[in-house]
């Protein structure tokens, strides 16, 4: 009784609030008090940027950059107090080169990040920084993604209360405000919102997000919005429809698995969608090949594919974006018990493919063979990208730095690799050997889930999902190097990242239809 109560509590602690990160502002003069943010790329900026400061704090704080000899370079930070009114002066260099959006943003990011501990109103002076209105727009979206926090479990320090400064809005000062203010809420503050989405689905417990509550969440998150078509598939929809690639995964669990379906047509937007399939392991302990225990908490987050399709069609929709776009989330929790799949078996996806498993733990790839063979049958799709924290190899081979891309399209390739760059998330191509069909050749089935002894594991997942894509220009992102940050950057905190959610939204605003330029293996 005690346990089911203990658990009740945490379900209701799971959709409470979390704690609100500070209001963006946009306004032409900074608030009076508090701190403020300098962004510096020379010392001739700071007669420019540095006019709302009265001349005597100026002057000091060009003797501070002159005595502390500031390199003004993108990221580096001098923190001053005691100087002018203000409870602190924070210097942020600038200087430097890269995607203007993507450096706009960690820019914000730096300074809301710099000053989380201020109590009371933060200013960032922004005037002059970028092209347009949208450039102060940015700086806001870094703010707000370096300023995530998730602590909704624990417990208030009675010796160190959270402070009402600690909420206090942050103002960007800019020429044009009015214009900035419109483009927030028009579109940046619904991709900010949405990769916060994402990374609270993806650090939640897995006893507070499952198949079913994820999809719950989901529907709750788009509640309102308009343009949207929500379907979850059960288990006797998907034996129905013959996706037992996802139920043979699912069936060591407690929790059922759901196959979720998120349908956006803006407006005017016609003809095909792109599709964005998520692989959503809720929980992954390997099912029968049981992973080892240490780190395995981190598999909480092997629904990070699934959260990241999901949370770009929420930006998309809430800013009413012109674009058609499906996310199909493949929810499952692998599981071993006594019902569950056992290496050896054999079972038929949605197209009709056999697959011998070969390891249960290669599970993410059996759950998106039938979320992209529905993708095809159901909407004959202009492009199909599957995103999934599918394999350790492609850590290995591109830390976190960068996901892994694979595609036979080169046009789709650069689609996606062009919306990296203007992102910040990045990509790098790598390749998929036509051999990799005859490694993954089966005795007794259609193909195997993984190969026995290695190989190149990430070009080997990728494979087999992309053979269960007949004729749709494919590519799959491997997530799984980026998805969990050991340390801080100036947009992503340490945790869960998001990863995908700003490159997807770039991605699909910005497509344009490819041809397929291969066969399947």
């Amino acid at each position: 009784m005690r346990r089911l109560a203990v658990l009740a509590l945490l379900a209701a602690c799971a959709f409470s609030a979390a704690p609100a990160a500070r209001p963006i502002r946009f306004a032409e003069q900074a608030p009076t008090g508090g701190a403020i943010v300098l962004p510096l790329g020379s010392e001739a900026d700071l007669a420019g940027r540095g006019t709302m400061l009265d001349p005597a704090t100026r002057e000091a704080v060009g003797r501070a950059l002159a005595s502390a000899e500031f390199r003004y370079r993108a990221g580096d930070t001098l923190r001053l107090r005691g100087i002018g009114p203000w409870t602190q002066i924070l210097i942020v260099g600038t200087a430097g080169e890269g995607d203007e959006a993507v450096r706009l943003q960690a820019l914000g990011g730096t300074a809301a990040q710099e000053t989380a501990r201020e109590n009371g109103p933060v200013a960032i002076a922004a005037t002059g920084l970028g092209s347009g209105a949208g450039a102060a727009a940015q700086i806001g979206v870094g703010a707000r993604l370096g300023g995530y926090r998730f602590d909704r479990y624990r417990s208030e320090d009675p010796d160190q209360p959270r402070r009402a400064g600690d909420a206090a809005p942050l103002t960007i000062v800019t020429a044009d405000a009015a214009a900035a203010s419109a483009q927030w809420q028009r579109q940046s503050e619904a991709l900010a919102d949405a990769v916060g989405f994402a990374r609270d689905l993806i650090t939640e417990p897995a006893n507070i997000i499952y198949p079913e509550s994820f999809v719950d969440r989901t529907r709750e998150a788009f509640r309102g919005v308009e343009g949207v078509r929500i379907e979850a598939l059960d288990v006797p929809a998907m034996e129905r429809m013959g996706m037992n690639a996802i139920l043979s995964v699912g069936r060591g669990s407690a929790r059922p698995p759901r196959m979720l379906i998120v349908e956006y047509r803006g407006p005017g937007a016609s003809g095909a969608p792109v599709v964005l399939a998520g692989k959503g392991i809720t929980f992954d302990s390997g099912g029968i090949s049981l992973k080892p225990g240490t780190g395995m908490w981190a598999m909480k987050g092997d629904m990070g594919g699934a959260a990241a399709s999901v949370g770009t069609v929420l930006s998309l929709a809430r800013s009413r974006a012109p674009v058609h776009v499906v996310a199909i989330a493949a929810l499952a929790e692998n599981m071993p018990s006594g019902t569950a799949s056992r290496p050896g078996d054999v079972v038929r996806a949605l197209n009709g493919r056999t697959i011998e498993i070969i390891n249960t733990d290669a599970e993410g790839r059996l759950v998106l063979a039938d979320a992209v063979a529905l993708a095809e049958q159901r909407f004959r799709p202009a492009a199909i990208v599957d995103v999934a924290t599918l394999t350790g190899a492609v850590g290995t081979a591109l830390g976190d730095e960068y996901a892994g891309l694979f595609s036979r399209s080169d046009a789709l390739a650069d689609q996606l690799l062009a919306a990296g760059r203007a992102s910040g998330e990045l990509l790098w191509r790598l390749p998929l050997h036509d051999n990799y069909a005859e490694d993954m050749e089966s005795d007794i089935a259609d193909i195997q889930n993984v190969v026995e002894g290695g190989g190149p594991g990430a070009g080997l997942g990728a494979h087999f999902i992309g053979s269960f894509v007949a004729d749709t220009p494919w590519a799959h992102l491997d997530i799984a190097g980026v998805d969990l940050r050991r340390s801080a950057t100036p947009t992503v905190p340490e945790g869960m990242a998001g990863f995908g959610v700003r490159l997807l939204d770039r991605f699909v605003r910005d497509f344009r239809p490819v041809a397929d330029t291969a066969p399947r293996g």
